[in-house]
C-alpha cells in the first residue's frame, strides 16, 4: 500500500507515524516543510519518496506533491494526524480522487459551530453555541444564554486563543482585545469535570479506546503559573460506568461526523446536568499522549493506527495494565531555567514509576498556555489510577522550576 503522510519532522512525535507506517509494510510517501537533508538517517530511513513544499497547510502546495508522488505509483491514502492539516489535507484527497475522510466531515471536525449544530440534531447533549461575526452577535448570545460563555477560534485546537467571559465588563474587554473581529465560536459554559475520549475506528467502528482525565481542566491549567496541571490515562475503561456512557456518546458522534477509518480526540464534561459532548479532531491527541497510552497499555499504538490505514484492521489489544499520566512543571517566571528543586526526593520516592522526562535546565521558558510538554515535565505510570493521581500531586509540591 502506497500512503502519503503530511509532515514527519515537525513536532518530534510526527516521526513516529511514519515509522509504524514502515514497519507495516506501506510504501511511504512524506510530503514536508524541512529540507530532505536535514532530516536525521532514522526518519530518512522510513520515508521511501520525499517532497518539500514551503506549507502543508497550502492546498496547491500539497497537491503539487501528491501529483507528482502520483507520477510514481498509485497512492492508496493520505493521512494528516496534526489539528491545521487536516483539512487542507481532504480537500487533497478529494481533489485526487484518494480514499479518506471527507472534506464535510473534516470541515465538521474543525468549524466548532458547525460541529455542534450537526450533534445537536443527532440528538448528542452539547453546550449552547453559536458562531459569531460581530460584537452584537456575541452580545446576543450572552443576553440569551447568560453569563459565563467561551469565546474562542472556531477551528482553534487546546485553549489557544479562548477567553472564559463571566459579565458585562469582561465582555467589552475581551471585544475590544478583538478588535476586527473574525468569525468565532461562542459557547455556554459547562461547569464540571474536564476529560478527553479518544479512539482509533475502523469503516466507522471504534476499534481502540481510551479515557483521560484533566486536574485541574484546560483552561484553568493554561492560564495559571502556580499550577503543575496534570491529564491521566485511565486503566478503568472497561469498568462501565462513566466510561460506558463515554463509549456510548463517541459511538453517536463518530457516526453523526461520518467518520469512518481515523483516529479521533474527543473533549467532554461530566457537569451537574451529566455527560455533554465538547469538541472532537479527526487526529490523535497532542502533547504525547498516545506515548500514555503504549505505556500504560503494552502495546505500540502508532502501529495499531497504521495497521487501521494499511491493512482495515487492528490486532492489538490495551492490556489496561497500568495508569499513566503527565504532570507540568512550570518555571516560577519567565527567563532561563538555571535549575530544578526537588528532582533528588522525587526521584527516590517515585522512580521505578517513571516512563520519561523532560528537564531543559539552562533553557529558555515557554509561555505557560504553549501546553503541558512546553517547560519541563515527568511522565509516570502506576496499577492504580488513584495512587498514579496522588503522586502526581506530590510531585507538584516537590518539584519547584527556577528560572531568571
Amino acid at each position: 500500500m502506497n500512503v502519503v503522510f503530511v509532515e514527519p519532522n515537525f513536532p518530534r512525535n510526527q516521526r513516529e507515524f511514519p515509522r509504524a507506517l514502515k514497519a507495516v509494510g506501506a510504501t511511504v510517501f512524506a510530503v514536508g516543510e524541512t529540507p530532505w537533508e536535514w532530516l536525521d538517517e532514522e526518519l530518512q530511513g522510513w520515508i521511501d519518496h520525499y517532497y518539500q513544499v514551503g506549507s502543508v497547510t497550502d492546498v496547491d502546495q500539497l497537491s503539487a506533491g501528491v501529483s507528482h508522488f502520483q507520477s510514481l505509483a498509485w497512492v492508496d491514502a493520505l493521512e494528516a494526524t496534526i489539528e491545521s492539516h487536516t483539512l487542507p489535507a481532504a480537500v487533497v484527497r478529494e481533489r485526487h480522487g484518494i480514499p479518506g475522510t471527507s472534506v464535510h466531515t473534516t470541515y465538521l471536525c474543525r468549524d466548532k459551530p458547525a460541529m455542534k449544530d450537526a450533534l445537536r440534531k443527532a440528538g448528542v447533549p452539547t453546550a449552547a453555541s453559536t458562531g459569531a461575526s460581530s460584537a452584537d452577535e456575541v452580545r446576543t448570545f450572552a443576553a440569551e444564554n447568560g453569563y459565563p460563555i467561551i469565546i474562542k477560534p472556531r477551528d482553534g485546537a487546546g485553549a489557544a486563543g479562548t477567553h472564559k467571559v463571566s459579565n458585562d465588563t469582561e465582555l467589552a474587554a475581551v471585544l475590544d482585545a478583538l478588535g476586527d473581529m473574525p468569525s468565532v465560536a461562542v459557547e455556554e459554559f459547562i461547569e464540571g469535570h474536564e476529560g478527553f475520549y479518544d479512539t482509533v475506528s475502523v469503516g466507522g467502528e471504534i476499534k481502540l479506546d481510551f479515557a483521560c482525565h484533566y486536574y485541574p481542566g484546560v483552561l484553568e491549567a493554561m492560564r495559571t503559573r502556580w499550577i503543575s496541571p496534570q491529564y491521566i490515562s485511565t486503566n478503568r475503561v472497561d469498568e462501565g460506568g462513566l466510561y460506558a456512557d463515554l463509549r456510548d456518546l463517541g459511538e453517536r458522534v463518530n457516526a453523526a461526523l461520518g467518520i469512518e477509518t481515523s483516529a479521533t480526540h474527543m473533549e467532554y464534561f461530566v457537569s451537574p446536568k451529566g455527560l455533554r459532548f465538547s469538541e472532537i479532531g479527526a487526529r490523535p491527541p497532542g502533547v504525547g499522549c498516545w506515548d500514555l497510552y503504549s505505556a500504560g497499555n503494552d502495546i505500540d499504538i502508532f502501529r495499531a493506527w497504521a495497521d487501521a490505514i494499511v491493512h482495515g484492521r487492528v490486532w492489538h489489544v490495551p492490556s489496561r495494565q497500568y495508569a499513566s499520566g503527565i504532570i507540568a512543571l512550570r518555571p516560577d517566571r519567565d527567563g532561563v531555567i538555571t535549575h530544578i528543586d526537588g528532582l533528588d526526593e522525587v526521584r527516590s520516592k517515585y522512580g521505578s514509576l517513571l516512563i520519561d522526562e523532560h528537564l531543559p535546565i539552562g533553557q529558555g521558558t515557554q509561555p505557560i498556555e504553549a501546553g503541558y510538554m512546553a517547560n519541563a515535565w515527568m511522565r509516570l505510570r502506576h496499577r492504580d489510577f488513584d495512587t498514579l493521581r496522588d503522586v502526581l500531586d506530590d510531585i507538584g509540591r516537590i518539584v519547584q522550576v527556577r528560572a531568571q
